[in-house]
């Protein structure tokens, strides 16, 4: 407390509240005396970030955000015992080149998602424009939506649908929750690609990705 008591008499008559620049601290000795500074805008300012953070984006906001950002449309298949299952997904993506993996994101509540955990491969189609149909089978919930596509097995067993752009199948490594999600790490083990162009997705809506105008 000599420091204390050593301080310039004009220092210690600063009114509460007056802004002097130095850190708002409140600090007690070791006798029990409290010394208490003024409130600074440092306080201030974590208390309104704190506040903002607080405050999320909501569904809609959301949506509108996902309706922005374009992509590619896939069926992730695999073997379910002698039964082949998929769903259609875009929460597809390229996590290296080398070695060759990439990621999917699959809703917990999907009738395919079960499998897909269980199973030690799966089947990435990338579909082509011709594909269209494709979709809306896989985007449903028919008991045997094989029965609807011309497919044929890969060599590590999954289903590779007839007539898509590209077709990847890969051995599962990693299965990650996120929340609502199941996000499938998978270190390819199979490629082939066609010359069909890809079907895209944005807004709702399927383009032609064979069709999309260059920029510059």
């Amino acid at each position: 407390m000599t420091a204390l008591a050593a301080a310039p008499a004009a220092a210690r008559a600063t009114p509460t509240g007056a802004t002097t620049g130095t850190p708002t601290r409140t600090a007690t000795g070791t006798t029990g005396t409290t010394i208490t500074t003024a409130t600074t805008a440092r306080t201030r300012t974590r208390s309104t970030a704190m506040t903002a953070l607080a405050a999320t984006p909501g569904i809609d906001v959301m949506k509108q955000v996902n309706r922005q950002f374009v992509t590619g449309v896939t069926v992730v298949t695999a073997m379910d015992g002698e039964t082949p299952r998929g769903l259609a997904v875009n929460a597809f993506s390229s996590i290296s080149l080398d070695p060759a993996t990439v990621m999917v994101c699959v809703q917990r509540t999907s009738s395919t998602h079960d499998c897909l955990f269980r199973a030690g491969h799966l089947a990435i189609n990338i579909l082509s424009t011709g594909q269209l149909d494709v979709v809306g089978v896989f985007a449903g919930k028919s008991a045997d939506k094989f029965r609807q596509v011309d497919w044929e097995s890969g060599p590590f067993g999954s289903p590779l649908l007839t007539g898509s752009s590209a077709r990847v199948e890969a051995e599962i490594r990693e299965r990650l929750q996120a929340s609502t999600h199941t996000i499938f790490i998978c270190r390819v083990v199979h490629a082939d690609v066609a010359e069909w162009p890809p079907m895209v997705y944005g807004a709702g809506k399927f383009f032609d990705g064979g069709a999309l105008a260059p920029l510059g």
